[in-house]
Order: structure tokens, then C-alpha cells, then sequence
């Protein structure tokens, strides 16, 4: 059985598209012959998963990270192979490894958001050639060569393949393999009776998950419900946005909620009710929360970016809206609810491709490849 050294940054019952992503397929790799062992940061529990956990508490910066390395170096002592999440892991001594990582986005461009170097409002693909002083170029020529330096690399969507490539990453090395996740259970409730059971009334109401950061695009969500007599949001997730969001969302009066972050069992009972699932971000990977919405049977709106439309067929089981048009967004909520039922008849349309079983065997293949 090969020895897997899974490295992340977060994980169950975090939420975040790494932790779900890892929570699908570590047993279906499990049910293929691997022996997984997990490093993260962060708390909660170690014992209710099928393969070792091992959790790193968020201390300040320099302790955490000594911590880490202290627990990877047993980690990478013990593994075949090393499987990392994100760059900046202190994994010392890999080398001797295989290594694959997995990229979902450019976290050099959020650090850059996070930390203020650059205007809140750049882009994702404006950063790939935007100038900014040292930190910048740093943080890009950093993730850079970290990435390149990978014996294979993972993107969940072709959009992601060009970008990862732009960065001098050879194009042999990264691998399109889809997220998934596991079947849904089947209704227990119809639609009608979620809705009494959550209090909610006739208004057609859209639901959007994310973690509430500037990029996802809520307050253009707001803005557009501002010119709409009659329609709801509920904001599950949580984040540095939520007070401003909050404040923006005030003169909605009870048509807009925040929920806070909520299990998964509760998000999908909320998609399962809601009229449509919107994601207005100005960037996305591939969104396990759009995939998780229209197996659950609810149209999605997206914006026309990333790999929102190697999910979303347009006019099909939802809409695209280009972003940032607040007008357009507007218009396709209209939409959206005006052609609901159709759109939900065709959630189940291509699919197919986010299966998990297939995201499991085809990381597997490539796993193997690399031992062999």
C-alpha cells in the first residue's frame, strides 16, 4: 500500500474548498489502495476520519509554522509520496519525495488583497502583469518557482490550466482533474416543505455560500437586489466582509440574512429550498459550492469567470452574467426566477464530469505514475 503525506493549510470541519475537496477524496483514494495521513492547521477533532489527522493550533506565525515542520518531518520520514494543498507549507527535507500540489487559485494574489499591497479591487488576471512594489513581485516570482518546482501539479479546471502555465510551469506537468463530490442523499422533504420548515414565505429567494471575502462579489449582490422589488438573499459564510456587508445590506431590510457559517447537512437543506444559487465572484477555480447546488437540484447564476462556465451551461441549468455588471446580474435574476423550473428540470445536464469516483481514479493514475 503506498504511503500518502497529505499537506495542508485547512481542513474538516473548516470551511473552504481545500477541506471539502480533501474530506471527497481521501477515503475514495483509501478504497484504491492508499494510505493517507493528514497535516493541517487550525483545530477540532482528529479520531472520527478512516486515516491519521494530525492539527497544528493557529499560535502566532513563527511558532505555528515551527510546529508544522516539526510534524511534517515525521510525516515526510514516513510517506511514498507528499501531497501538498497550497505553497508555502514549511515541508523541509520533500525533496527526497515525489511531490504533487494541488492549485485552486494564486494565493499570492489573495496575500496581496489581504495584506493591502494592492487596490482591494484588482483582479485576479489583472495581478498576473500588474507592477506593484517588492512585496509584489516577490509574492508572484515566490508561488512561482514554488509551483514549478513540483513534480505534478493539479488544477480543478482548464481556466486554471492556462494560468498555472503563464507562471513558467511546464504544461506537462499540470493535470486537469475535476472536483467532485459525493452523490447527494435523496430528498426527504419536498421543496415546499423546507420552506414552511424554515419559516420562509412566497418571495422567491436566492442563496449564495461563500467565504466572505472581497473578491466574492456579495456587495454586488446587494446592489442589484436594490433595484428588485421583491426578492431575498440569504448570505451563508463568514469572513473579514461580513460587517461591511452587513452595513451595505441594511436598507434591504429583512430580505437579506447572514447566516454565519453552517454544517454541511444545513447548507444543502438551505440550497435544497432555496429558488436559485448565486456566485457573483470575481474569480473562481472551480466552485464546489456551484457543483453542490445543481446536484441538489437549484439553478445557479454565476459570474462569467474562471471556471464558472466549465460548470454552468448557459440558458441551460442557469446563467452567466459578465462581471462587473450590476445591471446584467440584475437582469439575470429576473431570469433566473422567471425560467426556475426549467433550469431546475436540467441541473442534472453534463454532470457527469464531477464524479467522484472519477476524481478519485484519476488522481490515483497520476499518483502512481509518479511512484513508478
Amino acid at each position: 500500500m503506498p504511503k500518502l503525506f497529505v499537506a495542508s493549510g485547512i481542513f474538516h470541519p473548516e470551511p473552504g474548498g481545500p477541506a471539502t475537496y480533501l474530506q471527497a477524496l481521501l477515503p475514495a483514494l483509501q478504497d484504491l489502495g492508499w494510505r493517507p495521513r493528514l497535516l493541517t492547521f487550525g483545530a477540532g477533532p482528529t479520531d472520527e476520519y478512516p486515516y491519521p489527522v494530525t492539527r497544528i493550533a493557529r499560535a502566532p506565525y513563527p511558532i505555528r509554522q515551527a510546529r508544522y515542520a516539526a510534524a511534517a518531518r515525521r510525516h515526510l520520514a514516513w510517506a511514498d509520496l507528499v501531497f501538498s494543498q497550497t505553497i508555502d507549507l514549511p515541508l523541509m527535507g520533500w525533496r527526497e519525495r515525489p511531490r504533487v500540489i494541488k492549485v485552486v487559485g494564486d494565493q499570492a494574489w489573495e496575500r496581496c488583497i489581504r495584506r493591502g499591497w494592492i487596490p482591494p479591487a484588482l483582479d485576479i488576471e489583472a495581478f498576473q502583469s500588474f507592477a506593484g512594489d517588492w512585496r509584489v513581485r516577490w509574492q508572484r516570482r515566490s508561488r512561482s518557482r514554488q509551483v514549478a518546482a513540483m513534480d505534478a501539479v493539479i488544477v480543478p479546471s482548464q481556466y486554471l490550466k492556462r494560468m498555472v502555465s503563464a507562471w513558467g510551469v511546464d504544461p506537462a506537468k499540470i493535470h486537469v482533474i475535476y472536483n467532485a463530490l459525493p452523490t447527494p442523499s435523496a430528498a426527504r422533504q419536498t421543496r415546499a416543505e423546507l420552506r414552511a420548515q424554515l419559516a420562509w414565505d412566497d418571495r422567491p429567494t436566492l442563496i449564495t455560500v461563500a467565504r466572505l471575502q472581497p473578491w466574492k462579489g456579495i456587495d454586488h449582490l446587494l446592489a442589484a437586489l436594490r433595484g428588485l422589488t421583491d426578492v431575498g438573499l440569504v448570505v451563508v459564510g463568514d469572513g473579514p466582509e461580513r460587517p461591511r456587508l452587513q452595513l451595505l445590506a441594511e436598507s434591504l431590510g429583512d430580505r437579506v440574512v447572514f447566516t454565519g457559517a453552517l454544517n454541511e447537512a444545513e447548507v444543502q437543506r438551505l440550497l435544497r429550498a432555496a429558488d436559485g444559487f448565486a456566485l457573483y465572484s470575481g474569480y473562481e477555480g472551480l466552485s464546489h459550492s456551484i457543483i453542490e447546488s445543481l446536484r441538489l437540484g437549484t439553478p445557479v447564476l454565476a459570474s462569467a469567470v474562471g471556471g464558472n462556465p466549465e460548470i454552468v451551461r448557459h440558458g441551460v441549468n442557469g446563467l452567466l452574467a459578465p462581471y462587473v455588471d450590476v445591471a446584467a446580474l440584475r437582469r439575470g435574476i429576473v431570469e433566473l426566477l422567471d425560467r426556475r423550473r426549467e433550469f431546475a428540470a436540467n441541473c442534472h445536464v453534463d454532470m457527469g464530469r464531477f464524479d467522484l469516483r472519477t476524481m478519485a481514479r484519476q488522481t490515483d493514475q497520476l499518483l502512481r505514475s509518479l511512484l513508478s
